[in-house]
């Protein structure tokens, strides 16, 4: 952030000065203890030179599950928040768009996908919801962690999977498993007394939380990527300095570009790390017996995509957000969404 630093020493000195509260993510996870964290309790400070402050808890530290913080940031109850879109889909299929089971294999065409819809987003909170969007940003690959042998997709059948959304649930489903939804924070517990056989997350993420302590057998099959929608309630946004606006809305996405820049990277240590592979860059190595898709499994994960998790979004989604995804996403990667 040195060049933002350069540009904004000027008007930084004249900021009126304000203290924040943020909601930010997981506390335990990569994107937040590497980049939300430092960012606000940090990076901020600096470039406002002590104008801006702020202060940031995980929403897990607070007593939270995740689904309520959008409406809590709309409601003025979070100021600054950081919220799993997967988990309000319920409210508006539009929030599944960027992010369904088996539409982006790999960081760039996730990251691709985000920025081509990211508009519809703006122009969907802009006129209907009091929250004001920051930005969107990925966890790493979202993949299967299990406590069973599993040497590919076939091996899904007949399995109780924990998910994090409906897109991920509807492709379990069409393998022939059964999808359990459960916070993340229950999962470890879920894991060890076989309540599921196999739970979908980010590839760090699960090693972090420790799950190769409970399950066995990683699949590196890249369901999705758990998107995360960074936001501020509207009326505790639009009463900071323009100036102020303006340096928080450059430097955010400069953080959330960084969080996009290290998706494969924090992918692949995810992979090491739970497999006890030499280049796993932290002390504690996990053991697990890693299984890496063949080209079978990603065809069959597009197709599934295709023939089953589009269709199915497509038909709870408005006509308007179809054509939305259409003209962006559906444009972009070669695929069409047809409203029934």
């Amino acid at each position: 952030m040195t060049s933002l630093l350069l540009c904004t020493t000027g008007f930084a000195q004249t900021l009126p000065k304000v203290h924040l509260k943020v909601v930010g993510g997981l506390s335990n996870l990569a994107p937040y203890f590497d980049y939300e964290k430092p960012f606000w309790t940090d990076a901020l400070p600096t470039l406002s030179n002590g104008r801006i402050t702020a202060e940031i808890k995980g929403f897990n530290e607070m007593g939270l599950k995740g689904p309520e913080i959008l409406r809590l940031i709309s409601q003025g109850v979070i100021e600054f928040g950081t919220a799993t879109m997967s988990y309000f889909a319920g409210d508006n299929p539009i929030y599944e768009a960027i992010d369904l089971a088996g539409l982006t294999p790999d960081a760039a065409s996730a990251r691709a996908a985000t920025e081509a819809f990211e508009p519809i987003y703006q122009k969907h909170f802009d006129a209907g919801t009091n929250v004001k969007i920051l930005g969107i940003s990925p966890y790493p690959a979202q993949v299967i962690f299990c406590n069973a042998k599993i040497g590919g997709v076939a091996d899904m059948k007949g399995k109780k999977v924990r998910t994090s959304g409906r897109s991920q649930a509807e492709f379990v489903e069409a393998l022939g498993g059964t999808s359990v939804t459960m916070p993340f924070g229950e999962v470890v517990p879920a894991l060890q007394n076989r309540v599921v056989d196999c739970a979908i997350t980010g590839s760090h993420s699960g090693y972090t939380a420790k799950w190769y302590e409970v399950s066995t057998h990683l699949y590196t099959l890249p369901v999705n990527w758990n998107s995360q929608l960074h936001g501020a309630n509207k009326k505790a946004f639009e009463k900071l300095d323009p100036d102020a606006q303006k340096l928080l809305l450059t430097s955010l996405r400069q953080m959330y570009g960084k969080i996009w820049d290290a998706a494969d990277k924090q992918t692949q240590e995810g992979y090491d790390c739970n497999s006890g592979a030499a280049s796993c860059p932290y002390p504690e190595k996990g053991k697990m017996v890693l299984v890496k898709p063949t080209q079978a499994d990603l065809d069959l994960l597009k197709k599934t995509m295709q023939e089953i998790v589009l269709p199915k979004w497509a038909a709870r989604c408005s006509a308007q957000c179809v054509d939305d995804f259409n003209k962006t996403i559906g444009k972009q990667i070669g695929v069409t969404a047809v409203k029934k």
